[in-house]
């Protein structure tokens, strides 16, 4: 990250913190973006990004916020508040209509009254060592899950894609593996994160009669949406399927 600008998250209960520091221009947009990414990568309730001691530097740099959020509201479909700006950034935001995006806040007290809900959504977090019973385990986690969540028509598909996620991090990565298993809003998001940094490629062009790499082709055809973002020393590739059947 550029030396201006600096991003330090905490975390706060089930909420990720992050503070942005320095002034904010198109190079630092870009440091701030891989920052908060991988704040997603530990799948928080919310994400609130502390802006006071933000300033503008090129006005087009604050589209980086609205970038997080739309992949905040893919994966892990966290909302993100952006607080206590200074009032030139503040303007700045609204007239940007990000505030469609992102919640708009005075200060993180106030952000936090407005999104606190009760009650934490459903998740279950898993260490998997990488090896080949890892794909049993999975297999495991995810029906437990469906069924304590009362969505027993998801084990079949959910087990698939979760599977598929945990082999190619396996043989691609063959480092120790985190399995993230949440229900939020009307999907249920499965990720993996992994140690390596490589991300994944999807090839339509396998025959399909092939014994491997046919897994993401299956998790592209069973899902909502994928896709895959930096963490901290790896990566995270996650998925979502909808509650009820796709009409």
């Amino acid at each position: 990250m550029p030396a201006e600008m600096r991003c330090p998250i905490r975390y706060h209960d089930s909420y990720a913190v992050a503070r942005v520091e320095g002034v904010l221009d198109l190079a630092g947009a870009v440091a701030i973006r891989s920052a908060l990414l991988k704040c997603l990568a530990q799948c928080p309730e919310a994400v609130l990004v502390d802006l006071s001691r933000m300033r503008l530097g090129n006005p087009d740099a604050v589209s980086v916020f609205l970038v997080v959020a739309r992949q905040a509201a893919r994966w892990p479909a966290a909302p993100v508040a952006l607080c206590a700006a200074r009032p030139d950034a503040a303007s700045l935001l609204r007239a940007r209509a990000i505030e469609r995006r992102c919640l708009l806040a005075p200060s993180l007290a106030a952000a936090t009254r407005s999104l606190r809900s009760g009650h934490a959504p459903p998740s279950i977090r898993e260490e998997l060592l990488p090896a080949m019973g890892a794909g049993r385990r999975t297999r495991e986690v995810i029906t437990e899950a469906c069924l304590r969540w009362k969505v027993p028509e998801l084990v079949g598909p959910a087990c698939t894609v979760a599977t598929e996620l945990v082999f190619n991090a396996v043989v691609h990565a063959s480092t120790m593996m985190t399995l993230l298993v949440s229900l939020r809003g009307r999907y249920l998001h499965i990720a993996v994160r992994d140690g390596s940094t490589r991300p994944p490629v999807l090839d339509r062009d396998v025959d399909p009669a092939a014994l491997r790499g046919r897994g993401l082709g299956l998790v592209d055809a069973m899902c909502r949406r994928w896709g895959s973002f930096p963490s901290d020393g790896g990566k995270v590739v996650w998925a979502t399927l909808d509650l009820s059947p796709r009409s």
